[in-house]
């Protein structure tokens, strides 16, 4: 079977290829695993198991004239990668995170109305990775993509593993790379929490190869719900709704004069502790105390969440895996409605890193069956 045509279906891992759940990398060490998760607030990345090595990059992407990507360089040694990322490729240049931001880019790259692919900017960001962690030559690469359907789907993934595969040559902060990506494997958004909660399995936690699970990950664009049959894709009623975090930040900066529902700063400033929400708008004197605006706010969009959840919910689930910077956030107030219904509920930790340490998990197990 080629390794990137895995029917989506039928996803060739279960409770005999996960089975080693030791925090360093199996027998295949020598090979590159580089795991993206293409996030609409932040692409999450890893090179191992580690969860303190999975790197965060504010989604934001600006093009710009190599000359302007390039004024950067006189900084970039002494700079943290992280919060100065620019590019070149094929003679156009980058920016990427707080840097695009800068330059005007939003997390969406474009306008946020029109819900582009996750395939759009899938590239450079995927450059940006191998990168900061100093990839060079082999490597393979795995990511996750929302699942609107199987149709949609499949032609993203042919999509992506197209602009991926094989050899590229490009400038990051002034230094040449070349890598060659001699894989490119691609899952359902979300799928790759349930392989990282199974690997990391305790006493407490029950073995998900022989249950019938519901995955939520409640993310920036998407909330993904997917069945999943003893790690048996259920591919027929598994679905991606246009409704997260994305629609809680525009109601929380309606809330705000002048306040951008893609301000950076606004979004960390949400997911703070109560007590230290403090958010500043541009051209304001003063911070507003979000604590006065996120409670009421908060249970609202919990409901509306419920309420989606409960339409979808297959019959035969009988545990629920909540994953995503939102599944965290809307936690206690979802555990309520899985308990009256008689699911068991499992927190996914850590939410937001989960889906990128999963599928680095998955691409271990791959390359093992070489």
């Amino acid at each position: 079977m080629q390794s990137n045509k895995q029917p989506v279906g039928q996803p060739a891992i279960g409770p005999n290829t996960i089975v080693n759940r030791q925090t360093t990398t199996i027998s295949n060490s020598r090979k590159t695993i580089l795991s993206v998760d293409l996030g609409r607030t932040s692409t999450k990345a890893c090179v191992s198991r580690n969860p303190n090595e999975v790197i965060f990059i504010a989604s934001n992407v600006a093009q710009l004239t190599v000359e302007k990507a390039r004024g950067g360089g006189f900084e970039s040694e002494s700079t943290d990668p992280l919060v100065d990322l620019w590019l070149e490729y094929r003679g156009d240049g980058y920016a990427l995170g707080q840097l695009a931001a800068d330059f005007g880019a939003n997390l969406f790259g474009g306008d946020s109305s029109k819900s582009p692919s996750k395939v759009d900017d899938a590239l450079v960001k995927v450059f940006a990775c191998a990168g900061y962690f100093k990839i060079k030559g082999d490597v393979d690469v795995i990511l996750g993509l929302p699942f609107y359907s199987q149709e949609q789907f499949e032609q993203e993934k042919d999509k992506i593993i197209s602009l991926l595969m094989g050899p590229h040559v490009l400038q990051f902060r002034g230094e040449p790379i070349s890598i060659d990506i001699k894989s490119v494997r691609v899952m359902p958004e979300g799928y790759g929490s349930l392989i990282w909660c199974e690997a990391q399995k305790t006493k407490d936690t029950p073995n998900f190869a022989d249950c019938n699970v519901a995955i939520v990950d409640v993310g920036h664009q998407t909330t993904d719900f997917l069945a999943v049959d003893s790690f048996r894709f259920a591919r027929g009623v598994s679905q991606s709704e246009v409704f997260a975090m994305s629609k809680f930040y525009e109601e929380v900066a309606a809330k705000i004069e002048g306040a951008d529902s893609q301000s950076l700063y606004l979004l960390e400033a949400v997911h703070r502790p109560a007590g230290e929400r403090f958010y500043r708008p541009r051209g304001s004197a003063k911070p507003v105390n979000l604590d006065e605006i996120i409670p009421e706010l908060r249970k609202k969009f919990a409901q509306e969440l419920s309420s989606r959840l409960v339409a979808w919910l297959p019959e035969r689930v009988t545990d629920v895996v909540l994953t995503g910077g939102g599944g965290e956030f809307f936690w206690e107030e979802l555990q309520p409605l899985l308990k009256q219904a008689q699911l068991k509920a499992h927190l996914a930790q850590p939410a937001r890193k989960a889906n990128a340490l999963g599928q680095f998990v998955y691409g271990e197990a791959q390359l093992v069956k070489r």
